[in-house]
């Protein structure tokens, strides 16, 4: 029964998507129609109080705030300048300024703590930079939706701090141990880039006018605005200063300051990033809303607790656990958000891994990456839905970019099993 359910709402979802509604309603009407025809209770009130609940949050607050911060830099052409100064010290790097998506999102992502917003704020920056240069769009836009997944990964992070709750392991260990798979991860990114530079020589435009070191260091003088403003926001967090969400705001805050210095704010810009971010948070606003919705939908229903109770009667060794689990994840992701992934299906997971030997601070990781993977998974991959609002293209031309990507992330899964100490050895040298 809990198959055909499950075969029902995505040939619901299929259709709807079809007929052109936007994501979010999409995915809204999807959860009413299980609500209404599957569970016995009322879909009404329940899609008011869960629309409201997943947007009223304080958390949240963060996510429009660095989307606007993205926007201001955009604006005032302060992204130039980060171009300009990072230019000069990638060129003999196959790819060159691919790499800036990757950069910046490594960078980013240890301030934000969430995949949307940092595929977000560094895409309005650096998209719009690599297409003025004649960069191929297809790795522009696969490299950054590939790379603003590290904003899950890299601490701290959101999702690390729900599954330490609802698996009772150590947060401060969950971030600590989530750095040297996230930098390795972004290495991993980096690789595939240059390999694919390097395959297609003729794509990737040629290397601008060569400087020498003393000239490399005075372009590096562009890098100092932006740079300062992300060491305020990164050290605002790690000082114990400021909360993500209030240095978000030290980072609209921030940028306001640098543009109104060097003379680049003016009442019209001010305006057209407010109004800019605005748009692009009220389409992350819905997806997030209709995500919501349908995990209370499917969560009423039965399916994730049926799934995740199926694979645990299977009985397999830990490894076969393990891929079992990624690909259950990887298609549960496709409907999910991550947060409810992880509350929806822990509880019953727990018992099986802790059977089978697994670490649960390992796991934490593991369980982390696989949701990055979901975030660039057709039909509800968040990242695919955040560059199709700010490209315009559809969610399949997107899914194609970044699928190398994924499969970089599938190599970091297996990468984390074979080396656990990637995950673990940090934790264990601190005293937490």
């Amino acid at each position: 029964m809990g198959t055909l359910v499950a075969l029902l709402l995505i040939v619901a979802l299929f259709v709807i998507l079809g007929a052109g509604v936007w994501v979010g309603i999409a995915v809204l009407g999807v959860a009413f129609i299980g609500m209404e025809l599957f569970t016995t209770r009322p879909a009404g009130d329940a899609l008011a109080l869960t629309v409201w609940g997943s947007l009223s949050s304080w958390t949240l607050t963060a996510l429009p705030l660095f989307i606007w911060m993205g926007e201001i830099l955009l604006k005032t052409r302060l992204s130039e300048g980060m171009f300009r100064g990072l230019a000069p010290w990638l060129q003999w790097l196959p790819g060159r300024l691919l790499h800036t998506n990757i950069i910046g999102c490594t960078i980013f992502a240890a301030v934000s703590g969430s995949s949307a917003a940092t595929c977000a704020t560094i895409g309005k920056i650096t998209l719009p930079e690599l297409a003025k240069r004649n960069y191929p769009e297809q790795i522009s836009i696969g490299s950054l939706a590939g790379a603003g997944t590290l904003g899950l990964l890299i601490p701290p992070s959101i999702i690390m701090i729900v599954y330490g709750v609802a698996a009772d392991v150590s947060i401060g260990k969950l971030f600590i141990a989530g750095v040297i798979p996230g930098l390795m991860l972004a290495a991993l990114f980096m690789g595939y880039t240059i390999v694919w530079a390097l395959r297609h020589p003729g794509s990737i435009p040629p290397a601008d006018i060569k400087l020498s070191f003393a000239g490399k260091l005075a372009e590096s003088r562009h890098l100092i605005p932006v740079m300062l403003l992300i060491v305020a926001v990164l050290g605002s967090i790690y000082l114990g200063v400021a909360t993500a969400t209030e240095a978000a705001a030290l980072g609209v805050v921030g940028a306001l300051v640098l543009s109104a210095f060097q003379r680049t704010l003016t009442r019209q810009t001010f305006v057209d990033s407010l109004m800019a971010a605005t748009r692009l948070y009220c389409m992350i606003a819905l997806i997030l809303a209709g995500s919501a919705f349908l995990a209370l939908s499917m969560g009423f229903i039965g399916l994730p607790r049926q799934l995740a109770e199926t694979i645990g009667a299977l009985n397999l060794p830990p490894f076969g656990l393990i891929m079992l689990l990624m690909v259950f994840f990887i298609v549960l992701g496709c409907f999910l958000d991550g947060i409810s992934m992880v509350v929806l299906t822990m509880a019953v997971l727990l018992p099986t891994l802790q059977t089978a030997g697994i670490d649960l601070l390992w796991f934490g990781i593991f369980i982390v990456v696989v949701v990055e993977m979901a975030q660039v998974t057709p039909p509800v991959g968040f990242n695919l839905f955040v560059l199709q609002g700010m490209t315009k293209r559809q969610i399949n031309t997107i899914a194609v970019a970044a699928f190398p990507y994924f499969l970089m992330m599938m190599l970091a899964v297996l990468a984390i099993w074979f080396f656990p100490g990637l995950v673990t050895y940090l934790p264990s040298q601190m005293k937490l």
